[in-house]
């Protein structure tokens, strides 16, 4: 079952009228400087599905927010674990033990009451697939570990010509200048970026962008996967607590910033076609 709920949460702020209408006329300005006002339109109707709002997926959310996207489709299953604190921007003291996706949209219309948001409460998996509308979607944010839902993201990202853009491994890895943007075929040292070229190689996938660490992984000093100390709140009936997995990836603050951050640029200079000499070039229909 999943629980999509669609629409805006009234956010109450405490602005006068006065200052909500100038701060809506303001807000994105000094963007507008940088890209100029063509761009910021076709950010506003734009609609990118973010699939997983953690540690990764939490900063492109947070970074596309900020940059005037106007309609997000936000999906993740879990909910706010203790161990997030560390790297996930929506984890903090008052929102552990709280679905994702409903802080996560909290957050955003805190931001820009006007972006419409789309909560997906769902874990994606390859059989859901038919539960989402690709066709509808401007850009695909694979965010997510799993790597069948990965590679079905990038299958339903062709079959209905949506550009999309995948994270690979962040976790073990203390460096975020040996993060880079290119394609699959072009990612070295990464254990999850070989398995996907490989199954993507199969697949007859010509390429796929991603963002990815040249950093060689660290291994762990022990696995929480055998030592879980803080029983993380997972969504029943799922093999996906701590307990239940075979290893569990160490993590910093820095890295999957750093990679949700490059992500955003990335999905906003490919729908705006930005180029820094002509601005904008145009962007996808």
């Amino acid at each position: 079952m999943v629980l999509v709920i669609t629409g805006k949460t009234h956010i109450n702020v405490n602005l006068s009228a006065e200052y909500q209408q100038e701060t809506v006329m303001n807000q994105f300005s000094r963007m507008e400087l940088v890209m100029g006002a063509e761009a910021l339109e076709i950010l506003n109707r734009s609609r990118v599905a973010v699939f997983g709002v953690g540690g990764v997926g939490g900063y492109v959310v947070e970074a596309l927010t900020r940059s005037g996207i106007g309609e997000l489709d936000i999906i993740d299953d879990d909910k706010v674990c203790l161990t997030n604190l560390n790297r996930q921007i929506i984890a903090t003291r008052d929102t552990v033990g709280r679905q994702k996706v409903d802080v996560c949209e909290e957050r955003i219309l805190s931001i820009n009451p006007d972006v419409t948001v789309h909560k997906h409460q769902t874990f994606y998996l390859p059989e859901k697939a038919a539960e989402f509308d690709f066709v509808h979607y401007d850009y695909i944010v694979d965010a997510i570990d799993t790597v069948s839902a990965k590679l079905d993201l990038v299958m339903q990202a062709q079959k209905h010509g949506v550009p999309i853009i995948a994270a690979m491994g962040c976790g073990n890895r203390v460096d975020p200048g040996r993060l880079v943007c290119t394609d699959i075929y072009k990612t070295e040292m990464d254990p999850l970026s070989k398995v996907m070229r490989r199954e993507l190689k199969k697949r007859g996938v010509r390429g796929l962008k991603v963002v990815y660490s040249t950093e060689p992984p660290i291994k762990p000093y022990i696995s929480e996967a055998n030592s879980c100390h803080s029983h993380c709140i997972c969504p029943p009936g799922v093999q996906r607590t701590c307990l239940q997995r075979r290893s569990v990836p160490g993590s910093t603050a820095f890295v999957p910033a750093a990679a949700g951050l490059m992500i955003a640029a990335e999905v906003v200079r490919d729908l705006t076609s930005f180029d820094p000499k002509g601005r904008v070039k145009g962007g996808r229909q």
